[in-house]
């Protein structure tokens, strides 16, 4: 009976903690389309999410395309379909790995830098003088965070897409011997509208989820800088589980044919 007990404690925790997600999201979304909006917050983070994570991004995509372009040319050497390498490239990059990898790397940057922000302005009791100062702390704190993540990631992610593929063209024009031209030829020809408007759509998801659970695990945390050490951990891993799962659903409902 123990075990039953546990099993239900647990239910029952996940679905309170469900709930509560659920309660600040919708209250995030709705204090997002009320004014005012702190166009100075917006900016700030903005630079903090987008042009801060761009080194990381750009270098882990770089690298990410090199490493792509030269497991799939000795895989397709197999098959003596070496001439795919381009095409597999471009596809693989542009719909997952640029926008995954990209929205990875920016979760384990902000969404720890959130929750530990938020986190510990909430055990500092900021938050409560902010309500006392007439400031509502979704439109100061949540709103700028999400608005900066939908708009920022989708930058972000073309700029990792264009460099992964860059990396990709490096190692099979200087490496395998592929023509310049006839590279950019195939990836030109194979890279289809539906391919980057995907890209953009997951990328802004990831933003908001990024953005939303940084803020959502600072929000909530408590227990002084062991709980900001819990938010910031549970937000980094909850924003990756959130990800892969968005990834995946984005990517079924736009390539189920």
């Amino acid at each position: 009976m123990n075990i039953f007990a546990i099993i239900g404690r647990l239910t029952l925790d996940g679905l309170a903690a469900l709930g509560r997600l659920s309660l600040f999201a919708s209250h995030a979304l709705r204090h997002l389309v009320l004014p005012p909006l702190f166009l100075k917050n917006i900016g700030q983070q903005m630079m903090v999410i987008g042009y801060n994570s761009l080194p990381v991004v750009g270098l882990t995509a770089l690298f990410t395309g090199a490493a792509l372009a030269q497991q799939i040319y000795v895989g397709s050497e197999r098959f003596n379909a070496e001439s795919t390498m381009a095409a597999v490239v471009v596809i693989a990059i542009v719909r997952e790995l640029g926008p995954v990898l990209g929205g990875l790397m920016v979760a384990g940057r902000v969404s720890s830098a959130m929750a530990a922000e938020i986190g510990t302005m909430r055990v500092t009791e900021q938050i409560d003088a902010l309500v006392t100062l007439s400031t509502n702390p979704y439109k100061y704190l949540v709103v700028p965070r999400l608005i900066a993540g939908v708009i920022t990631l989708p930058g972000l992610v073309i700029v990792a897409n264009i460099i992964g593929v860059f990396g990709g063209f490096l190692v099979a024009t200087q490496r395998l011997g592929f023509n310049p031209g006839s590279y950019l030829t195939v990836t030109m020809n194979f890279l289809e509208v539906t391919d980057i408007v995907s890209s953009l759509v997951k990328a802004a998801v990831f933003g908001f989820v990024i953005a939303l659970m940084g803020c959502y695990h600072g929000y909530y945390s408590t227990g002084g800088a062991q709980g900001v050490g819990r938010a910031t951990t549970n937000a980094v891993v909850s924003a990756f589980i959130l990800i892969l799962l968005a990834n995946l659903i984005i990517t079924i409902t736009v390539f189920q044919s």
